[in-house]
């Protein structure tokens, strides 16, 4: 028999020398129960077996076709993650086969950027991919810079051989935390479920289910569209608080649309390269949306009641395994989510006939079956003169007393006969008062005719209350007292009153420019001073036009000197005006400007309407006239103009002077028109007298038609006062006249061609 040779010999002692390293590489790993100490202790191992300076041990993640490292410095773990096609670790494990690259800056699948971020040199490099003992490739060794003349052939064998033998390992340590990591997230997903599943607050729900449903996917933003059956759309409310608003669209259109009415999820890698994605949502809101995963929201009986769209993978792409939890969670949270909602629609309901009732101008009051007062609504409490605390919860018998005992018997009557029972102009007597009104029992049932209690619905008609709640809408209170003293009551009829009608000039361009705020702010203060000039005359405010007032002086009550009243009111509120312009301009605010038109005529005043909605007025030509007059004050710049209806009829004395005779559009006749100076100062009209002396002169010359007579008394009413405007339109008069004479029959009147 031969005795071994010295070459055997090395052969065996080296293999049993490489047994005994796997042997204990074997003891060493099993003793370590987590995937991090495996991978920890791999990476030593590698680095001194195949004498390498840093060595680093890829895994694969199927689920993100991804190569991972971690990195463990103290508590802090950090995770290195690539495609697992890309590098020299990607080819390795792509190709599976080991690699030995002398040079790395020479082989074009080495990326540079790695050692600019690191900081270290990468001159060679051993990969070999790591297979199991049934050949499935789970990840890539890799050592790095040899400390000898380089890697070799013996470095690949050991490594290859290490890493098969290590596999196993890794392999159970891969398993082990999945199965860790799925028990986690199935604990959290069960605490998220029983957390959501047990609020009944819908807004607070949709935010809880779109944060978590965030969070689980580890995306970067979700919402939840649930559809309502009613418009036939999906909605969705964003925001908290007063700041919410609801997001609603067509439940058939985009993404969300597509995947409600198919049932079927839709998961999009790249949004900008698929056609069903819109990006002007992107582009108004600066989102950039990169990947999109949505599914439908399917309830227990299997009907589809909303979808959940979820945007922006962090790190990739949604999975197979992200749609599949994305569709437990959703299955899970839709009873949490049908109970919220209609908690939520019985909330509206009940809100909507809260408010319903409260906004009804009659009482109505709720009786259970033991007749117990449940509720009353504001009008109710208005009516009867009482409180919440002590009507709820009171017997009614108690509560209406023995004056009152035939509501009682009313209720009991219905109670019976189960059928609503009516009384007119009845009266509820109480200690120091007695209302008139109409009483409706009902009875309330449930759906199985079961007794409920009643329901009273009571109608005010106390007439004294009745006509000043309505008059006071529109007089002022003395004039609705002197109304119900004499006991006349309202109703159309035909008389003469003073019409006063205002305008704010130019109120379009100043609203422009104060926003809509301080315009409500600027006009409630502007009619609060104006009304107060009206009512000291005891005059009628109208209505509000806009910015126009409508007022009258003579009705409903005539006191013989209305058209004083009126003109007196019109000078009051010019000087208002300005008083409050001073203050504005103090305030850097922007001064206000009006005109005023004033005529006296028979007109009809009273309730006009229908029979559910009246509304006191007035109507008539002379109506009109006071309108025409306000807008004329834009053409002769003036602020007060009246008509010689008005001026025939004025008892005091007033700076006034005529201007023109004016036809007025619509009309044929016409109509003499005065301008109200009293309100002029030193300062706004400088030789007043003076002044309106030449103008009266100019007319009277005008009026014989001596143009050029005219001329020279209005050019020198003009120098008086440049900024009267009156003499230069009677300038321009005279020059067409001059040029086109009047008719022979003429007789100084000039048609308005605008309203």
């Amino acid at each position: 028999m031969n005795a071994p040779t010295m070459d055997n010999q090395q052969d065996f002692a080296g293999r049993l020398a490489h047994a005994e390293f796997i042997l204990e590489t074997y003891t060493q790993l099993a003793a370590i129960e987590d995937l991090d100490g495996v991978l920890a202790e791999l990476v030593d191992i590698i680095a001194k077996q195949t004498h390498a300076e840093y060595a680093t041990l890829f895994l694969n993640d199927a689920s993100r076709e991804e190569l991972y490292s971690r990195v463990i410095h103290g508590n802090v773990k950090h995770e290195i993650r690539f495609l697992n096609d890309q590098g020299v670790a990607g080819h390795a494990f792509q190709k599976n086969e080991a690699m030995l690259i002398a040079n790395a800056y020479e082989s074009p699948l080495f990326n540079s950027r790695i050692d600019e971020n690191t900081g270290i040199v990468t001159r060679d490099i051993l990969a070999v991919p790591i297979r199991t003992s049934s050949g499935e490739v789970i990840g890539v060794a890799e050592a790095i810079n040899s400390q000898n003349d380089g890697f070799n052939q013996k470095d690949l064998e050991l490594l290859s051989s290490l890493t098969t033998h290590a596999a196993i390992f890794l392999k159970s340590g891969q398993f082990v935390e999945e199965m860790q990591r799925s028990r986690k997230q199935e604990m959290e997903f069960l605490d998220v479920v029983s957390d959501i599943t047990s609020d009944i607050n819908l807004s607070a729900v949709l935010r809880k289910v779109m944060s978590e449903a965030t969070r689980l996917l580890d995306a970067e933003r979700s919402t939840l569209f649930l559809n309502d059956e009613k418009t036939g759309e999906l909605w969705s409310e964003v925001g908290e608080g007063l700041t919410a608003v609801d997001i609603r669209m067509p439940n058939h259109v985009g993404i969300a649309g597509a995947v409600f009415t198919s049932g079927q999820n839709i998961n999009i890698p790249h949004a900008y390269a698929d056609l069903r994605f819109n990006p002007a949502f992107d582009k108004k809101t600066g989102f950039f949306t990169r990947s999109i995963l949505c599914v439908p929201v399917v309830n227990k009986a299997n009907k589809i009641i909303g979808v959940t769209q979820v945007l922006n993978k962090r790190g990739g792409v949604f999975t197979r395994e992200d749609e599949s939890r994305l569709k437990a969670f959703t299955a899970q949270i839709s009873v949490g989510l049908e109970n919220a909602k209609l908690f939520n629609d019985v909330q509206n309901i009940k809100n909507y006939n809260e408010s319903m009732l409260n906004s009804m101008s009659n009482g109505v009051l709720t009786l259970d079956e033991e007749g117990l007062i449940i509720t009353c609504n504001k009008a109710g409490l208005s009516i009867l003169e009482t409180d919440i605390e002590h009507i709820l919860r009171q017997p009614a018998k108690d509560f209406f007393g023995e004056k009152n005992q035939w509501v009682i018997e009313r209720i009991q009557r219905v109670t019976t006969n189960k059928s609503q029972d009516i009384v007119m102009d009845a009266e509820l007597q109480f200690a120091d008062r007695v209302v008139s009104l109409n009483l409706t029992v009902m009875p309330l049932s449930q759906a199985d005719g079961d007794h409920l209690g009643s329901m009273l619905m009571l109608e005010d008609i106390t007439s004294e209350k009745r006509i000043k709640s309505t008059m006071s809408r529109y007089i002022d209170p003395s004039i609705a007292d002197q109304l119900l003293a004499s006991d006349e009551l309202l109703g159309g009829q035909s008389t003469e009153a003073t019409v006063l009608f205002t305008d704010i000039r130019g109120f379009t361009t100043i609203a422009e420019k104060m926003g809509p705020q301080d315009t409500v702010a600027m006009l409630n203060a502007y009619f609060t001073r104006m009304v107060e000039c009206i009512q000291r005359e005891d005059g009628m405010l109208d209505k509000f036009i806009g910015d126009a007032i409508m007022a009258a002086f003579g009705v409903p009550l005539s006191h013989g000197d209305d058209e004083d009243r009126a003109v007196r009111s019109a000078i009051d509120m010019i000087r208002t005006l300005h008083a409050w312009n001073l203050e504005r301009g103090t305030e850097l605010r922007p001064s206000i400007d009006m005109g005023i038109g004033l005529n006296t005529d028979t007109i009809v005043s009273g309730n006009i309407g229908s029979p559910r909605r009246m509304d006191y007025t007035m109507i008539g030509d002379g109506v009109n006239l006071a309108a025409r007059l306000e807008s004329a004050c834009k053409q002769y710049g003036a602020k007060i103009l009246i008509s010689e209806n008005t001026y025939q009829k004025l008892k005091g004395t007033y700076r006034i002077r005529e201007i023109d005779r004016v036809v007025v559009k619509g009309k044929t006749q016409p109509v003499g028109v005065y301008e109200v100076l009293d309100f002029h100062t030193q300062e706004s009209f400088p030789n007043l007298m003076e002044a309106v002396g030449h103008f009266k002169e100019g007319q009277q010359h005008y009026l014989q038609q001596n143009w050029q007579a005219a001329k020279r008394a209005f050019g020198t009413a003009q120098t008086l006062n440049p900024n009267d405007r009156m003499p230069q339109i009677y300038l321009e008069r005279c020059e067409h006249f001059t040029d086109s004479p009047p008719a022979t029959d003429w007789q100084g009147e000039w048609v308005m061609q605008s309203k």
